[in-house]
């Protein structure tokens, strides 16, 4: 009789774990355990870092994979894994762009070491470690049965490598302008310069910039109709690459703007101009570089109606909207956001 029962429980666990891993590339004789620091393979890549997580010990231990995220970010999908289940085992894969490695809650700190810089001379080379884990949520109750899982990953790039390939990665944006005659699109792009000239791209030492240097940023338009011009609604700053990151500094929205930002051009071409002295945020107190991401809300308008849409800001009043005699709907184009970024800047902290 004991025979039986034990025949039957083991009968009862086979098919249990059968069904857990039905329609996975996952072997019940090898995967009927919690995960392990094996479970997880980091690609330090030269454009992204991919994690790889054998998806058949989280189902094991209970989990789906959208119970995974980057650094407790379990509420936004953009920080999730998905699967491939084309490997044996199954994984769940994870993939940080370098362009945005804080977009999910990454982390870059910079080290100083000895060793071979981008000229090939011995020096004092900046390392940047880009760190963060993946783990499952806390259940909302006061005990849980189900092991709580945790992968750590870090990834070493030298500093100029990173400023190198990300610093001057601007997105750019099409806007579709609808004519009398049919539909075009113009491409805008935002562009970071050193001087008041506009000749020279903005380029970074490793060491990162001082504090308070000044920038010069551009919104340009390509394949524009001349009667059209370039509009920035507002430009405003992050400390990661997420243009809807909740952490967010405004450099200038209608009459509001930061003291030590300068409008220069507005609505007068095809190219917005302004300028703005860097800083840090204060989430990097404990980091000797600090991450600036510009982005600016434009869209394109009218030649002749733009200066009714630039806001006056002076104890003049603007002059009454019924006024206009030119403005139509088609006056001007849909909102495009476009970014430019990391600017790394020195946190201006004195270390010993």
């Amino acid at each position: 009789m004991e025979q039986v029962w034990l025949l039957l429980l083991l009968t009862i666990k086979v098919l249990s774990v059968t069904a857990q891993f039905n329609g996975y590339n996952c072997d019940a004789n090898l995967h009927s355990r919690f995960p392990a620091e094996r479970d997880i393979n980091v690609f330090c890549g030269v454009q992204t870092i991919t994690m790889k997580i054998n998806f058949c010990t989280v189902l094991f231990s209970g989990y789906s994979e959208t119970d995974l995220a980057l650094n407790g970010k379990h509420g936004d999908a953009h920080c999730r894994g998905f699967i491939n289940n084309n490997t044996f085992p199954a994984v769940v894969i994870f993939i940080i762009n370098l362009s945005t490695l804080e977009s999910c809650g990454n982390t870059l700190v910079v080290s100083s070491a000895r060793g071979i810089n981008a000229y090939g001379n011995t020096s004092v080379v900046q390392i940047g470690n880009v760190s963060g884990y993946i783990d499952t949520p806390d259940p909302p109750t006061i005990i849980s049965y189900l092991p709580g899982l945790l992968y750590k990953f870090s990834c070493s790039y030298p500093l100029e490598y990173l400023v190198n390939n990300t610093q001057l990665a601007s997105s750019s944006a099409a806007i579709s302008v609808r004519e009398n005659n049919g539909t075009f699109i113009s491409t805008l792009n935002l562009l970071l310069y050193n001087d008041s000239t506009y000749s020279q791209q903005l380029l970074i030492p490793s060491t990162g910039l001082p504090l308070k240097t000044k920038i010069y940023a551009a919104v340009r338009a390509t394949n524009l109709d001349g009667r059209w011009n370039v509009l920035m609604d507002y430009c405003y700053t992050t400390p990661s690459g997420n243009p809807s990151d909740d952490l967010r500094y405004d450099l200038f929205f209608s009459c509001d703007k930061d003291p030590q930002t300068t409008i220069i051009e507005n609505g007068k071409s095809q190219m917005g101009r302004f300028s703005f002295e860097v800083f840090r945020f204060v989430k990097h107190k404990n980091q000797k570089m600090s991450t600036v991401f510009l982005h600016c809300v434009t869209k394109l308008c009218r030649a002749d109606d733009c200066p009714f849409l630039v806001p006056i800001c002076s104890n003049r009043e603007r002059r009454d909207a019924g006024e206009r005699t030119t403005w139509s709907p088609q006056s001007t184009s849909g909102n495009a956001v476009i970014s430019a970024g990391p600017i790394i800047t020195r946190s201006g902290r004195n270390e010993q």
